[in-house]
């Protein structure tokens, strides 16, 4: 299997959604495309493209004469956005229990294993990985499609759980009791853990 070499702008892209997924770039704070270029030594074109790409993912906005910006994501959108997560969540759970998923198994072992001093930006995408994981293992193509449309809010809101979780191995040992209930069933208990889950992880904050 070749391996794709990466281009400029797909390392810039890299760089700056690491840092804005570890909360290093904080919420607010504009990208102006000159002091990014002078900052990594590459042209404006290359910026502006990497910029692009992360709009295109919503990690970034760009309105019309503004810079690129780190959205704010407010209580009010953290509330809401489990509004319309939880009942995609408690179909999830439904069906699911009695299930031990594989790939989310995988993902947690992933996160655990992070160093000490891993970037939290590692963390969201292992945390993701494993929430992700468990939706694919529905096989729902339209609760993929309906998750999916959520991803970036879900990402800007795990930055965060920064402050929430100091010690990684709180969020590991949440996960892998969730991952546990899952397994085990039935679904009633499985919908209730991942109800429990969901409100005690965005309650904290």
């Amino acid at each position: 299997m070749k391996l794709r070499p990466v281009s400029t702008v797909d390392a810039l892209a890299g760089a700056l959604r690491r840092r804005v997924l570890s909360g290093e770039i904080a919420p607010g704070t504009s990208l102006p495309e000159q002091e990014i270029s002078s900052m990594y030594g590459v042209a404006r074109p290359t910026v502006r493209e990497a910029l692009a790409v992360l709009v295109h993912e919503g990690l970034l906005r760009r309105e019309r004469n503004r810079s690129a910006y780190v959205p704010v994501v407010t209580n009010g959108d953290l509330d809401d956005l489990m509004y319309v997560r939880r009942p995609l969540e408690d179909l999830m759970a439904a069906r699911l229990a009695g299930r031990r998923v594989a790939p989310a198994d995988w993902a947690l072992a992933r996160m655990a294993a992070l160093p000490a001093d891993a970037p939290w930006a590692d963390i969201v995408a292992e945390h993701m990985a494993l929430h992700e994981e468990l939706i694919l293992a529905v096989g729902s193509p339209r609760l993929e499609r309906l998750y999916a449309a959520l991803a970036s809010e879900t990402r800007l809101g795990l930055v965060r759980l920064r402050a929430v979780y100091p010690d990684r191995e709180t969020l590991v040992g949440e996960h892998r009791l969730l991952l546990e209930a899952i397994a085990l069933g039935p679904a009633e208990a499985a919908r209730r853990a991942v109800a429990a889950h969901l409100d005690h992880t965005w309650g904290a904050d």
